[in-house]
């Protein structure tokens, strides 16, 4: 064997002892996906406060529009599915390597971030800039705007105590997958 494929090849065994980053994407897809389930599953399937366009011209107080709402309820859950799926992938594909390792605590951490992101981009523009539908849509309008920022607040409660659980760890551990 000459010299330069024996060193590449200790090169890829040297790589492949070193342990693998925790894959902060991965986590953070998931935590989208999960954060997009929870909104629509609980707020719109569960409690039914309000549906994708409630407040864009389609109230939920006709069978045809109550049927537009939930086509629209069904393309978001379709997108929610493709950023859990996606996490899923990218999970998986980094924990079948060799010498990988993670704890449970990565995992929530970057989830939390992902669900707390979900919940302050979804709010802002779903709420606040298109005004597409508001949280609560049952309770008198004068309160909707209550209901709106304290989402926004959910979010960035999961969103903070996910950061600041995932950057406690130590500096050498917080680095991205290759």
């Amino acid at each position: 064997m000459n010299t330069s494929m024996r060193q590449a090849k200790d090169k890829n065994q040297a790589s492949e002892q070193e342990p693998k980053a925790f894959p902060v994407l991965g986590g953070i897809l998931l935590g989208l996906g999960l954060g997009g389930f929870f909104d629509g599953i609980v707020l719109h399937q569960i409690l039914q406060w309000h549906h994708i366009a409630t407040s864009a011209g389609y109230p939920a107080n006709s069978v045809e529009n109550l049927e537009f709402n939930t086509m629209l309820d069904g393309v978001f859950h379709a997108g929610t599915y493709v950023f859990t799926v996606s996490g899923l992938i990218v999970l998986w594909n980094t924990a079948r390597k060799r010498h990988f390792q993670w704890s449970a605590a990565e995992l929530l951490a970057t989830m939390l971030i992902g669900f707390g992101l979900f919940n302050l981009i979804e709010g802002f523009v779903d709420h606040h800039l298109l005004g597409l539908h508001h949280v609560n849509e049952t309770v008198r309008h004068e309160f909707w705007v209550y209901w709106d920022f304290g989402f926004l607040v959910w979010g960035a409660v999961h969103a903070a105590y996910g950061i600041g659980t995932f950057t406690k760890r130590p500096i050498s551990s917080i680095t991205a997958a290759p």
